[in-house]
């Protein structure tokens, strides 16, 4: 769907790789050398925070200043700090479009296993015709709105805070009040006021990329066990549950694989 996602990589979820290197917007400025204070303040406090696997060095360019970082780049796909900005970003917007998958795949396969709606299995929703509209109109309209709001939150992370600039944004500048790439806020995009200070606000960013990547695991898993199961996960869920024992994912492996 967005076209500045699909080719991206998670720099602290692995699990979504790429190449080492790669090319990236050449507008972004490193990170200066930390002094042998920081340093040493930082090689303190990683001996304190949280790691993937207990008892492991981070990596040098995963500091722990970056939320959701415990320190799992084996690869070293972070190690260029212009690329890491960009991969950070890619989690982030993966991260949401995981969860809003995941939310929809659960909620409209319970209505239609319960009965209440017909809708069919989520792996198939694509081949729904629609009296209002052909599906290459709506491909055309989805094309022309993701592309646009692709490229203002691309033109926002090159330049923080400019579509929130007079005249950028349709009128709408004044709902933008965010000035960090990924967190836009304001009324529009924050209507709850959860987070008003984005700067302050870490503990919210980490539970969003703890949920963000459950729901990325989650989502693949979506794949798998519809591919191998061709059925959608309330149904997996209800063959499990009524024997627990035989029904697992060990057992409808081994059978697919014989």
């Amino acid at each position: 769907m967005a076209a500045f996602t699909i080719s991206t990589a998670s720099p602290r979820f692995l699990s979504i790789g790429g190449s080492k290197r790669g090319s990236f917007p050449p507008t972004f400025s490193s990170r200066p050398p930390p002094s042998a204070g920081r340093s040493r303040l930082l090689a303190r406090a990683s001996s304190q925070r949280a790691m993937w696997l207990p008892g492991l060095d981070p990596p040098p360019h995963l500091d722990g200043t970056l939320v959701g970082d415990f320190g799992f780049d084996p690869l070293g796909l972070g190690e260029d700090p212009e690329g890491l900005k960009w991969y950070v970003q890619a989690e982030l917007v993966h991260c949401r479009f995981a969860m809003a998958g995941v939310a929809g795949i659960l909620v409209t396969d319970l209505l239609r296993v319960t009965g209440i709606s017909k809708i069919p299995v989520w792996f198939e929703a694509g081949a729904v015709k629609f009296d209002f509209a052909s599906t290459q109109a709506l491909f055309i309209v989805q094309l022309l709105l993701m592309g646009f709001a692709e490229t203002k939150r691309y033109m926002d992370f090159i330049k923080p805070g400019s579509q929130a600039e007079e005249g950028t944004f349709l009128g709408l500048e004044a709902a933008l009040e965010g000035l960090q790439p990924g967190y836009p806020g304001g009324p529009l995009f924050n209507p709850l006021g959860l987070a008003k200070d984005i700067d302050n606000a870490a503990e919210l960013k980490l539970k969003e990329i703890k949920n963000g990547r459950l729901a990325m695991v989650a989502m693949l898993g979506f794949f798998v066990q519809a591919n191998v199961t061709h059925v959608g996960p309330i149904d997996n869920l209800i063959t499990h549950l009524s024997d627990p024992f035989k029904n697992t994912i060990i057992h409808t492996l081994f059978a697919s694989a014989s």
